[in-house]
């Protein structure tokens, strides 16, 4: 015993006198290390508190704006959601961000989000950002490769006539933001899960107008809360999602599934570079997360173009026009195809100045995974960054007299690069974005066909949640067409 004390004592002498030099250094260092200016605010949460407070005042760029005004106006920093944070202003931050994504920094997410939206058992698991790419590349590039985008255009159409009768005709006033979620929804769930049934749809769709809003809420998990109630909801979809994937399985070992029909038959069928094929929770993760992209940030978007067609009468007239000739042009009945989508040059400027001025995606997380310097500043290893579209969309430097309403300003070569940014940039950016461009144009397409709109609430007060919200939904006149 006396022996192995004598071998034991100068060991841990060693060690303790180690840990003592290790500490000295890594606090010498962190004291010399110039981090860039700003404040964490209140332990814990953050600033977090003040970041929702001014997003349910309808005024989230003012947390932006306020600490590029007072701290820097390249990069500060702050703490949102537990976590030490950088926020990257401006077009050359979102450049940097975007450009060195899986480089230096990887996608990252808050815990609320992951504790919602994923299985428990796989939120933790760390696989590289670089292998869920590959992955996503694999059966996204079979589900959104332009072929397939061509197919998708007279389904919407068809689809967006339906939901148009059911919903709009026949009715004096409506409210965008719903109708726009449900048109939104039931095509998401047409070509992701093949399902078109009007009750598995409401069924379904219940249990997301839970979980969105819990996405970045602070994790407390009290009955009533916003993450509670997320969960809540997130459990449901996951629950619906697995029985459909099983179900789906069966169908396609049985050959009673046509291959490559939508995207969960993409998903099934898809295998990764060691020929593995993804299992159940996997594909329901990435399945809720396109969910979550459709149900919100799409009809999102629509909402907000719809918004601007009803307050400015003169881009209204000049989106008809331009939508009246493509419907001149077909046979009756003949539905849209992807030539005339390419006709709506207009119609889409105008859906990009609606995503310049309410965007529905505030901006990007992610996690630095190794020390490096931007703009005079040391941001280290294990900090979180984070861009966001309220330091580019409203910036005069880039969007001059930036809160008029100005379609002009995407004709010819549009905005400068990395100013506009409501779909990300770099790797990561949105791989939806075109499937989403499709989906608006149709559906304006449709809407200013049948109907010029008045608001009924001209100053109605829009919040974040953390998408723009209009708070009573957005009602709006309806003034059918004569002819």
């Amino acid at each position: 015993m006396a022996i192995l004390l004598a071998y034991l004592l100068p060991l841990a002498l060693l060690l303790l006198t180690s840990f003592s030099f290790f500490l000295l250094f890594h606090k010498h260092k962190v004291a010399n290390t110039k981090l860039p200016p700003g404040k964490a605010g209140w332990p814990l949460v953050g600033e977090t508190p003040t970041l929702v407070t001014l997003g349910k005042k309808g005024k989230p760029e003012k947390f932006i704006k306020d600490r590029i005004e007072k701290y820097c106006p390249t990069v500060f920093k702050t703490s949102l959601f537990g976590e030490n944070m950088a926020v990257f202003c401006g077009a050359t931050g979102n450049k940097f961000l975007f450009s060195n994504e899986n480089k230096i920094v990887t996608s990252w997410w808050p815990e609320s989000t992951k504790k919602v939206a994923l299985f428990p058992s796989t939120e933790n698991q760390s696989p590289s950002a670089a292998d869920e790419a590959k992955k996503q590349r694999g059966f996204l590039h079979e589900f959104l490769k332009a072929e397939a985008l061509q197919k998708y255009v007279p389904i919407m159409d068809s689809m967006a006539r339906n939901h148009f009768e059911k919903y709009w005709d026949h009715h004096k006033e409506v409210k965008v933001f719903q109708l726009s979620k449900k048109y939104t929804f039931t095509l998401a769930c047409k070509l992701f899960l093949n399902c078109e049934d009007p009750d598995h749809i409401a069924r379904f769709a219940r249990p997301f107008s839970l979980l969105t809003p819990g996405l970045m809420s602070v994790p407390i998990d009290f009955p009533g809360t916003a993450f509670s109630l997320a969960k809540k909801g997130g459990k449901a979809i996951r629950k619906e999602l697995v029985a459909i994937i099983k179900k789906r399985k069966v169908e396609l070992s049985e050959k009673r599934e046509p291959m490559k029909r939508d995207l969960l038959s993409c998903m099934l069928q898809s295998v990764d570079e060691d020929g593995k094929f993804m299992n159940e929770m996997e594909i329901a993760n990435k399945i809720v997360g396109l969910f979550i992209a459709s149900y919100d940030s799409t009809s999102t978007a629509i909402t907000f173009v719809i918004n601007f067609l009803a307050e400015y009468p003169y881009v209204y007239d000049k989106v008809f026009k331009e939508q009246m000739q493509i419907a001149k042009s077909k046979r009756p009945k003949e539905l849209l195809n992807w030539e005339d989508i390419q006709k709506m040059k207009y119609s889409w400027c105008v859906a990009c100045e609606a995503l310049r001025l309410t965007p529905p995606g505030q901006g990007g997380f992610r996690e630095v995974v190794t020390d490096f310097t931007y703009a005079g500043f040391s941001i280290p290893k294990g900090w979180k960054t984070y861009w966001t579209v309220h330091s580019t969309h409203k910036d005069p430097k880039y969007f001059p007299n930036p809160e008029k309403f100005d379609p002009s300003r995407f004709e010819g070569t549009g905005p400068a690069p990395f100013t506009f940014v409501p779909f990300g940039g770099g790797p990561r950016m949105c791989p939806g974005k075109e499937f989403a461009r499709l989906e608006i144009l149709v559906f304006i397409h449709n809407m200013v066909k049948g109907f010029k709109l008045e608001k009924a609430i001209p100053t109605e007060k829009i919040i974040y949640n953390p998408s723009p919200i209009p708070v009573h939904g957005l009602p709006v006149l309806l003034y059918p067409h004569e002819n």
